[in-house]
C-alpha cells in the first residue's frame, strides 16, 4: 500500500493584508518600547513609590511582548529555523514573565487596595482638620470680635453710649438683621424697648415681663433660641413671602443694688435683668453657631460689667455734686458760724465792759457807805444792797466764764500758789454766811497735804467756792464739813467714772475735796442734771435762796480743764449731800515754772491799812467809774487825781505819782508805751496798773506786753483795793489779777 503525504496547501499570501500586518506589528513593537522608557522615568522621579520592582518586571513583560511582534515581522515572509527558535524563545519567555507579573499583582492588589484605604482616611483626617481648623480660626475671630466688642464697651462710663455700641458692634460682627435691648420699667413689671440698631421700632414699646419666654431666658445663664413670633422678636415687619430667620434672646444682668438708683432706673432690691435680643436675616438659610452663641453671651457679661461700672461713676459722680454742695453749704455756715462767734463775742466784749463798769460802781460806793457811820436799818439796806450785787456780779462772771469755755479760747492761768490758804480764804468768806444760818462749817486739811502746788489758784478758787456756797445755801442747820487730802491711787482706781482717767505720777498729785452738808438733799434721779448750765432742781422751798443753775456747769468746766472730776452722792431728799472734787495739781519743786516763788498773799504786809498821802492817777472815760475808783482811794487816805484821757493823764502826771489806774479800754495800751517813753528811768516812773472788765489770757498779756505791773478786775470794793496797794507798793508788782 503506497503511503500518501497529506500537505495543506498554504494559502496564498494577501499581499495588502500582510502589508497591514507589517506596518501593525511594527507599532506594537515600537509601542511596546516606549511604554518601558516611560516607566523608567517614571521609577527615576517617582522616589517614594513602594514597588519598583513591580515596575521592572512589568516592564520586561512589554519588552518581551514588543519583541515577540518586532520576531513577527520576519514571520510573514519565508524563514528560516532560527527565526523560528527566536521566535519559540521569546515566546516562552513572554509566557513565564507574563504569568509571573498575573500571580504578583494577586499579591499585590490587596497592598494596594489597603493603600488607597489609608489614602481615604488621610483625607478624611485632613478633612477634620480642616474643619478644626476653621473652628480655630472662627474661635479666633469670635475672641478677636470679644476683645474688640470689650474695648468699644468699657471704653466709656456712659451707659446709653455702652449699650448702643454694643448693639452696632454686634450687628457688624454677627451680620444681623436687628438686634434690640429691652430693660425692666420702674415697677419692675414689664419690659420696655430701649435701644434697636435701626431704630425702626418704636422704642418704649413694653411687654409683660412674666411672658413665659422671658422668664425661659432669664432662668437660663445661656443664649436661647426663641420663635420669631414671640412678642419679644416682633421688632420687623415682613411681607408674607419672607422667611424670618433665626431669633436668640440672652439676659444682661443688672446690678445689684440697694441704696442708689442708676439715673432714671428703679431702686434695685431684687437681682434683676434686662433682655438682648439679637435676629438674624430673614430668607436665609444660615443659623446659628455654637461660637456665634458664646459670642453672645460673653458680649451680654461684659456689657453688665461695664453698666455696673457706669452706674458706680454715676454715683459717685452725684455723690460727688452732693459732697460739693455739702462743702459749699458747709463752707457758708461756717463762715456764717464764725460771724456769729466774733458777733457774740463783740458783744459780750462790750456787754461786759457795760455792766462791769455799773456794777464797779454800785459794789464800789457801797462798800464805802458801809465804812461810815450808819443806822442798824441803813447798815441792814446797804448789806443788802452789797450781797445783791455780788451776787449779780458773780452771775456775769458765770456767763461770761461759760460762753469761754463753750468756744474753748478759756484758757487756765498757771502758776505757783499756797494751797493751805486759798483753802482757809475759802473759809473766811463762807464763814461770815454761814454764821448768819447758824450753820458750822469745819475745814479739815490732811497732814501730807502740800503747802505750795502748781496750778490755776483762781479757778480753784471759784470751783471751792461755789460747792461750799452751795453746801451753806441749801442747808438750814446742821453743820458742813470741808475735808482735802491726797488721792491715794487705790481711791482713784476704785472711783470708775467713763470720762476720767487718772495717771498718776512723780510731778504732780490729785487734789481730792469733799464737802459734806445736813442740808435739803436731792433726789438720785436728779443727780446728773446738777451740771447742766440753767438747770435748777432744787424743791421750792429752797429756791428762795437764789442761783442761777450756771455754777456747777461752770465748774465741771473748769475741773475738767484741770484733769479732774466732779460728782454728788445723795440718799435723798432732807439726808443731805456730799460734794467731791478730784482735780490735778503739780509739785513747784518738780515742775518747769518759769514764774519764780513768791510770797503767798497771806503773807503780804497787811498791816497799813491806809496809804495817807499816796499819789495815784485815774484814768477812765466813764465818770461813774471813774468816780467810784476814786473813792475808795480817797477813803483809803491816797491823794486821787482823776483824768478822762490818755492826752490829760500824760500832762498831769509826775515823778510824785507813785501809781496810775488805767481802764485799758481808754488807749490804755498806748498810754503804757507813751508812760515808758517819758519816764526812761524805772524808779523814777509811777507803777501803772490796769483796770480790765474781762479776765481773758490776751487782754492779760497784752498788758503784760506794754509793759503795766499787774492787773486788776472790776468791780473792786474797799478791800480788794486794800490789798491791791498793799501788794503793789511791797513787790513793786502785782503778781496776779485781783
Amino acid at each position: 500500500m503506497e503511503s500518501c503525504n497529506c500537505i495543506e496547501p498554504q494559502w496564498p499570501a494577501d499581499e495588502l493584508l500582510m502589508k497591514y500586518q507589517y506596518i501593525s506589528d511594527f507599532f506594537i513593537a515600537l509601542a511596546y518600547f516606549s511604554i518601558p522608557l516611560e516607566i523608567i522615568y517614571f521609577v527615576k522621579k517617582s522616589a517614594v513609590f513602594p514597588y519598583r520592582w513591580v515596575l521592572v518586571q512589568f516592564g520586561a513583560f512589554i519588552v518581551l511582548c514588543g519583541a515577540t511582534h518586532l520576531i513577527n515581522l520576519w514571520t510573514f515572509t519565508m524563514h528560516s529555523r532560527t527565526v523560528a527558535v527566536v521566535m519559540t524563545t521569546a515566546k516562552v519567555l513572554t509566557a513565564v514573565v507574563s504569568c509571573a507579573t498575573a500571580l504578583m499583582l494577586v499579591h499585590i492588589i490587596p497592598d494596594l487596595l489597603s493603600v488607597k484605604t489609608r489614602e481615604l482616611f488621610l483625607k478624611n483626617k485632613a478633612a477634620e482638620l480642616d474643619r478644626e481648623m476653621g473652628l480655630i480660626r472662627t474661635q479666633e475671630e469670635t475672641g478677636r470680635h470679644v476683645r474688640m466688642l470689650t474695648h468699644e464697651i468699657r471704653s466709656t462710663l456712659d451707659r446709653r453710649t455702652i449699650l448702643k455700641t454694643t448693639l452696632v458692634e454686634l450687628g457688624r460682627t454677627l451680620a444681623l438683621e436687628e438686634c434690640a435691648l429691652w430693660m425692666p420699667t420702674r415697677t419692675g413689671l414689664e419690659l420696655e424697648l430701649s435701644y434697636t440698631l435701626h431704630q425702626q421700632n418704636p422704642v418704649g414699646y413694653t411687654v409683660p415681663i412674666h411672658l413665659p419666654v422671658i422668664n425661659q431666658v432669664f432662668t437660663s445663664n445661656h443664649a436661647i433660641k426663641i420663635s420669631p413670633n414671640s412678642p419679644i422678636a416682633r421688632l420687623r415687619s415682613l411681607a408674607g413671602k419672607y422667611m424670618p430667620g433665626e431669633v436668640v434672646a440672652v439676659r444682661v444682668p443688672l446690678l445689684h443694688i440697694s441704696n442708689f438708683q442708676i439715673n432714671d432706673w428703679p431702686e434695685l432690691s431684687v437681682k434683676r435683668y434686662a433682655l438682648m435680643v439679637l435676629m438674624l436675616p430673614s430668607d436665609s438659610a444660615r443659623q446659628w453657631h455654637v461660637h456665634e452663641l458664646e459670642l453672645v453671651e460673653v458680649v451680654a457679661d461684659q456689657v453688665a460689667v461695664a453698666l455696673s461700672h457706669a452706674a458706680i461713676l454715676e454715683e459717685s459722680m452725684r455723690a460727688r455734686n452732693l459732697l460739693i454742695e455739702q462743702n459749699v453749704a458747709l463752707d457758708l455756715a461756717r463762715r456764717e458760724a464764725e460771724t456769729a462767734i466774733r458777733a457774740r463775742n463783740d458783744f459780750l466784749a462790750v456787754m461786759n465792759h457795760e455792766m462791769r463798769t455799773p456794777m464797779h460802781a454800785i459794789i464800789a460806793l457801797s462798800s464805802l457807805l458801809q465804812e461810815t457811820e450808819l443806822t442798824a436799818e441803813q447798815r441792814l439796806m446797804v448789806e443788802t444792797i452789797l450781797k445783791s450785787s455780788n451776787l449779780l456780779a458773780t452771775l456775769i462772771n458765770d456767763v461770761l466764764d461759760l460762753s469761754r469755755l463753750e468756744d474753748g479760747s478759756l484758757q487756765l492761768d498757771i502758776g505757783t500758789f499756797n494751797l493751805h490758804s486759798v483753802f482757809r480764804e475759802v473759809h473766811n468768806l463762807i464763814k461770815p454766811v454761814a454764821s448768819v444760818k447758824k450753820l458750822m462749817v469745819m475745814l479739815n486739811l490732811a497732814p501730807d497735804l502740800p503747802v505750795y502746788v502748781v496750778g490755776d489758784e483762781k479757778r480753784l478758787m471759784q470751783i471751792l467756792l461755789n460747792v461750799v456756797g452751795n453746801a451753806v445755801k441749801f442747808s438750814k442747820e446742821g453743820s458742813i464739813s470741808v475735808a482735802a487730802f491726797v488721792a491715794k491711787v487705790e481711791s482713784l482706781r476704785d472711783f470708775r467714772a467713763p470720762d476720767f482717767f487718772p495717771m498718776p505720777s512723780d510731778c504732780h498729785f490729785y487734789l481730792r475735796v469733799q464737802v459734806k452738808d445736813s442740808g435739803s438733799g436731792i433726789n438720785p434721779q436728779d443727780i446728773p442734771k446738777l451740771f447742766t448750765k440753767f438747770t435748777q432742781t432744787q424743791p421750792l422751798a429752797t429756791r428762795n435762796s437764789g442761783g442761777s443753775g450756771l455754777g456747777l456747769a461752770i465748774c465741771k468746766r473748769f475741773v475738767n480743764l484741770m484733769e479732774g472730776h466732779i460728782w454728788i452722792e445723795s440718799e435723798g431728799l432732807g439726808k443731805g449731800c456730799t460734794a467731791s472734787v478730784i482735780v490735778k495739781l503739780g509739785f513747784p519743786e518738780r515742775s518747769n515754772e518759769s514764774k519764780p516763788p513768791f510770797a503767798p498773799k497771806g503773807q503780804a504786809n497787811h498791816a497799813q491799812t491806809n496809804f495817807p498821802g499816796l499819789k495815784v492817777i485815774v484814768m477812765d472815760e466813764n465818770g461813774v467809774s471813774r468816780t467810784a475808783t476814786k473813792g475808795l482811794l480817797v477813803h483809803l487816805g491816797c491823794d486821787a487825781t482823776t483824768v478822762s484821757s490818755s492826752d490829760e493823764c500824760l500832762r498831769v502826771v509826775s515823778q510824785e505819782h507813785r501809781v496810775v489806774f488805767m481802764d485799758v479800754n481808754t488807749n490804755g495800751y498806748e498810754l503804757a508805751v507813751r508812760l515808758h517813753e517819758k519816764f526812761a528811768k524805772r524808779h523814777e516812773r509811777p507803777l501803772i496798773v490796769a483796770l480790765i472788765s474781762t479776765t481773758d489770757k490776751a487782754t492779760k498779756e497784752n498788758c503784760m506786753r506794754v509793759g503795766m505791773d499787774g492787773v486788776i478786775l472790776k468791780p473792786l470794793s474797799v478791800d480788794k483795793m486794800r490789798s491791791v496797794l498793799s501788794e503793789l507798793l511791797e513787790h513793786r508788782v502785782l503778781l496776779g489779777p485781783m
